[in-house]
């Protein structure tokens, strides 16, 4: 799953598909669809020209319901709610709580997709949507569906929410080798996006990967802790043991390390004299202690133990 973060690799929290996008997407569907009747029944009228007209019409209703009612149906059940214009338009089709759409969700769709597209021109589907504030149709109203936008403009990056500050360090001891990147990634996009889901499918949505993250560490989530505010102290816990593996010197400070994100450079500052600091995510790096000047070594120069001496310049500068 590129973008999602479920189980089920479905994208949530994207914004509902609207009307221009969604009837750009069914009017490629309609074109290759259209062709593809066409080019059947071209082909079945040749094989079946000795047929009388009884068996010719039969062969010819039983191809449209197959090729132009089936088709979608099937193209949806199989791509999970992506057919062909949709995922040139960047949309999909997704059940109402955010899991993918089954069979009996895209039979609905069909079924009415004859009555408000083929019959009607499209004219009811396009009240519907509308009407509806998530763009929706009649097939998605009966059927519980819903056509999002699984592909979004790459703008600024959102942080993840930090934990609340008792539950800071609270998981330093857990292990998350096991933890896949999969995981991780539904996380954080839950976290990044729990506030546009509603109430009680984002509580689902923590509470299923609060569970499936106890599994992998071996560790129960901890009584009384909530489920979004867990998985927003591991994720923190995570981006500190980063933090610490890219930049051993980071100062072991669980709320400065909170703030830090992973992938940042470090940044240099030059203190008093001279001295240089690297600050990197908040943690600071001591000052470089001063050079101590060795001992004087014997030259053989007269008065070069002496504490004022100092050796004549040879007009050679040390290479920078």
């Amino acid at each position: 799953m590129s973008e999602l973060v479920t189980g089920d690799a479905v994208v949530l929290g994207l914004r509902p598909a609207r009307l221009p996008s969604r009837a750009l997407a069914l009017a490629i569907d309609l074109v290759v669809v259209w062709i593809v009747f066409i080019l059947v029944s071209i082909g079945l009228a040749i094989a079946t020209a000795t047929l009388d007209e009884a068996a010719s019409a039969a062969i010819a209703v039983a191809t449209f319901l197959l090729v132009l009612v089936g088709g979608p149906i099937a193209v949806e059940t199989l791509s999970h709610g992506r057919s062909l214009g949709k995922l040139a338009c960047g949309l999909r089709v997704v059940r109402d709580d955010g899991g993918p759409i089954r069979f009996r969700h895209a039979l609905v769709r069909g079924a009415m997709g004859v009555v408000e597209i083929l019959m009607t021109l499209g004219v009811f589907a396009c009240i519907a949507s509308l009407v509806s504030a998530r763009g929706r149709r009649l097939g998605d109203v009966f059927a519980g569906t819903l056509v999002v936008r699984e592909r979004v403009s790459a703008g600024r990056g959102i942080a993840v929410p930090p934990p609340p500050p008792w539950l800071i360090g609270r998981f330093a001891g857990l292990d998350l080798s096991a933890v896949p990147d999969e995981l991780w990634l539904a996380i954080r996009q839950y976290l990044t996006r729990m506030q546009q889901l509603d109430a009680e499918v984002g509580l689902s949505m923590a509470e299923r990967l609060a569970g499936e993250l106890a599994v992998r560490t071996g560790v129960p989530v901890p009584p009384g802790v909530p489920a979004a505010a867990y998985l927003a102290a591991v994720v923190n816990e995570r981006q500190a043991r980063d933090a610490r593996r890219v930049f051993p010197a980071a100062q072991a400070d669980p709320l400065r390390q909170g703030a830090m994100g992973v992938g940042s450079a470090p940044v240099g500052v030059v203190g008093p004299a001279g001295a240089v600091s690297s600050v990197a995510h908040g943690a600071t790096v001591p000052p470089v202690a001063p050079l101590v000047p060795a001992a004087p070594v014997e030259t053989g120069v007269p008065g070069a133990e002496e504490p004022g001496y100092r050796k004549p310049g040879t007009g050679f500068a040390p290479p920078a």
